[in-house]
């Protein structure tokens, strides 16, 4: 089981929690982008540059993910792609994505893309906090306490 990170958008208090994480588990920590993110110099982690291109990091990911992998992304239709292989999604907010949530918020997503086209502004999302860092950080720690020992 490793750990997948869409990094091309992933907070760098993110990068942080993960760092810390695969340093202290041992777990299989991969950055992919379509430009090299530097991690610290730890066997168990890595950063995967792919070439630019739409959608391109997201493909390897779908491509290299296996059932019980956890990915980092906040694309939705990237989440969708890995639940379906059998995968669990965590945004960078902390919030876990259900085959049932993700296509709930597929459909939102679309939504909102059809009303900014008609000309509705629909403003962004809200500022990165404290809250949001603590339940990445919480389930994170939920997914990390499953894997098997050793």
């Amino acid at each position: 089981m490793q750990i997948w990170v869409d990094a091309d958008a992933c907070p760098v208090v993110v990068r942080e929690i993960l760092f810390k994480a695969a340093q202290r588990t041992g777990v299989s920590l991969t950055f992919v982008a379509n430009q090299m993110v530097r991690v610290p110099p730890v066997a168990n982690i890595r950063s995967l540059q792919v070439s630019s291109g739409f959608d391109v990091a997201d493909n390897e990911i779908v491509r290299r993910t296996e059932k019980g992998d956890l990915v980092i992304t906040s694309d939705i239709p990237l989440a969708a792609e890995v639940i379906a292989k059998g995968a669990l999604a965590l945004n960078p907010r902390g919030e876990l994505y259900t085959a049932d949530t993700v296509r709930s918020k597929l459909n939102i997503r679309d939504f909102m893309d059809t009303m900014r086209s008609s000309g509705v502004h629909t403003g962004g999302s809200a500022a990165y906090g404290q809250r949001e860092k603590q339940a990445f950080a919480n389930q994170l720690d939920r997914y990390l306490a499953r894997l098997p020992k050793g």
